[in-house]
């Protein structure tokens, strides 16, 4: 029987005690957990629940990861309820970046590795005040404070600007001694900053308990961080950088090197309808070694070098207050990394267009960014949508797992997924014709379902289409306001734009377009008329690019029979189902969903949907649909 004296609200949803017992025990016995939850059951407070009581009885630590501030910050929430009930510390973490009062960092410090870089710098040349200030009596009795009760990193950052000490560090001493650590999936799926990140607070593998939330996201995140980019634009500016400090040696290297890529450029990407084209690693080398007869040893002697040179450029450059940045030393870090995939067989090597004439290292195995999982002592995976669970667990190589999937929340009356027949975004029936009707499908939905709606699409490229077709304008004259997600738009606007959505539910409502996959998409939560229906436009499949078909090939290789399904269709049924899932956050609110393509009703694709969107599921036309969703809402001007 679990422990639910960390539970703090008076009644239980359904099926939170048998999920409770199930990760209790795991913990408890040291082994993982990899867990199907439906939306709106209350993962993130069960989990906590569960581990809580366990983890202070043997004085293990929580790192809670989740995708999105907005998730993290949940964490931290639900923390506090608990602190009312049960004493309990939580400290959420948040990059360097966001965590700065340094003028400096904020200003030419854009991602996290060099932001780590930047801060160690400053600090080692005496350049930080807000770190110099730690010194200072009352520091430590901050640090005990926050350490009382959960922590939110705006609370952190307000005392931090009045005390005038690094926010960041202050966050990371109170993590020292916090019961639960909630980060980013990058502080432990990045191997320098999950190693900077363990040292830094004393943690040690097996007296941790990781959870990971959304863990559908975990197979993309890990590729992600394990991946690495770069241009020849760089390696011009490398050049440069290296006649400014006068390395005419690595000058000359450098040139060797881009006059190589150009080559190879000309003799892969002659046919401009290529993007991208997988070569050999060592054909990015090939000219440097015809030149130069460096062999792979000498070579990698060299490229440290530039690694060398390059942080002495950052110290430089921090000295005389300029960007921190080293053209010389990011070319040695990256062919390094090059150099070790060579003759590895789960890595491509890439030559694009994007950016100009670019390398791209990428990783194929998302399972290499979670080994250390091994030697933690137990590790929850859950979400939503994780089915088939099999599949999850061989993809992330997770060992010694138990595995459970929980029953939908919705009720039959409450769902409805309606199955346009007549239309598809498969490449070739892609066109004006195709988008006005899908359009015709949205504006229709639109006008009936009652205030606010989300329309999310297969694509960027899908979006646009339907976007050129004037729905805006269609939707607007329905009354409703149009929201569109912006691709690249920053974390804060994006919230801004999604809160404005929301608040459009108070009145007559609003839509919101965006994609299958992006941030709105999955891990947002819509409450109450927020979000009455989606529209799904489109099957989110993968374009077969080198890439694509590289994983494919790879997943093949290592799980026979089961490549295609696990590199191509799997992850765009998970994202088909995670958008679904935004209509339903508890057993009685009412929604719809509704599918604009027909291979929704097909076989292989059911099979990887969850058993409420199938049994709810029905085909349709337009005139059909209209009829359905209108008897569906009764002609209500609410949703639910």
């Amino acid at each position: 029987m679990a422990d639910i004296s960390y539970f703090p609200y008076e009644t239980l949803r359904p099926n939170q005690r048998e999920f409770m017992e199930l990760v209790s025990e795991a913990v408890r016995d040291g082994s993982s957990v990899v867990v199907e939850a439906p939306t709106g059951f209350g993962k993130t407070i069960a989990t906590l629940a569960a581990v809580l009581p366990v983890a202070k009885e043997r004085g293990l630590k929580i790192v809670y990861l989740a995708r999105t501030h907005r998730q993290m910050d949940r964490v931290i929430e639900e923390l506090k309820e608990i602190n009312r009930r049960s004493r309990v510390s939580g400290v959420e973490l948040r990059s360097r970046k966001e965590l700065c009062l340094h003028n400096y960092l904020t200003s030419f410090v854009s991602d996290a590795y060099s932001a780590m870089l930047v801060c160690k710098n400053l600090k080692k040349l005496g350049k930080c005040k807000f770190y110099e200030n730690e010194k200072k009596p009352g520091f430590k009795e901050v640090v005990r404070m926050f350490a009382e009760d959960p922590s939110h990193p705006n609370e952190v950052l307000s005392y931090a600007e009045v005390l005038e000490v690094c926010p960041y560090d202050l966050t990371r001493k109170i993590a020292e001694n916090a019961d639960v650590i909630v980060a980013s999936y990058l502080y432990m799926l990045s191997p320098a900053i999950r190693n900077a990140f363990m040292e830094g607070i004393g943690l040690s593998y097996e007296d941790t308990v990781v959870i990971f939330d959304e863990a559908h996201n975990l197979p993309d995140q890990a590729i992600s961080a394990l991946s690495d980019r770069m241009s020849i634009h760089t390696i011009n500016r490398a050049i440069k950088e290296a006649l400014e400090y006068r390395e005419e040696d690595i000058a000359s290297f450098l040139s060797v090197l881009g006059r190589g890529l150009e080559l190879l450029f000309q003799e892969k990407l002659r046919d401009r309808k290529n993007d991208e084209a997988p070569i050999a690693g060592e054909d990015a080398l090939r000219h440097v070694a015809a030149v130069t007869g460096m062999g792979q040893r000498a070579l990698s002697r060299f490229l440290n070098g530039l690694v060398d040179v390059g942080n002495a450029i950052r110290e430089d450059r921090i000295e005389k207050g300029k960007a921190p940045r080293s053209y010389v030393g990011r070319v040695g870090e990256f062919f390094l990394e090059w150099l070790k995939a060579i003759g590895r067989e789960d890595y491509l090597f890439l030559l694009t267009r994007e950016g100009g004439i670019s390398l791209e290292l990428l990783a194929l195995d998302p399972s290499k960014a979670i080994e250390w999982v091994r030697e933690v002592h137990s590790a929850v995976f859950m979400s939503g949508t994780l089915s088939p669970l099999t599949a999850f667990r061989d993809v992330m190589g997770i060992e010694n797992a138990r595995l459970k999937r929980f029953p939908r929340i919705v009720r039959r009356e409450n769902a409805l997924v309606l199955v346009a027949r007549d239309v598809s975004t498969r490449g070739a029936e892609r066109s004006m014709e195709s988008y006005r009707r899908m359009a015709n499908y949205i504006v229709e939905a639109v006008r009936i379902i009652p205030k606010n709606v989300g329309v999310f699409a297969a694509s960027y490229e899908v979006l646009q289409g339907l976007l050129s077709t004037n729905v805006q304008l269609r939707i607007e004259n329905t009354g409703k306001a149009v929201f569109v997600e912006k691709r690249g738009a920053t974390s804060k606007a994006n919230d801004e734009m999604v809160k404005r959505f929301k608040a459009a539910a108070k009145g007559r409502g609003a839509v919101l377009m965006g994609v299958m996959g992006g941030r709105n998409s999955e891990g947002q939560d819509y409450t109450g008329d927020e979000m009455n229906g989606v529209i799904l436009v489109g099957l989110p499949y993968a374009r077969p690019t080198p890439r694509v078909e590289a994983q494919v090939r790879y997943f093949e290789s290592k799980f026979p029979g089961k490549g295609r399904h696990y590199g191509y269709y799997l992850p765009a049924h998970r994202k088909l189902a995670q958008a679904a899932g935004r209509v339903h956050r508890s057993a009685d609110e009412r929604g719809v969903i509704v599918i604009l393509d027909y291979r929704a009703l097909w076989r292989n694709v059911r099979a990887d949907l969850p058993g409420w969107m199938v049994e709810a599921m029905k085909g349709v036309n337009l005139e059909s649909m209209r009829r359905t969703l209108r008897a569906f809402w009764g002609g209500s001007s609410t949703g639910r």
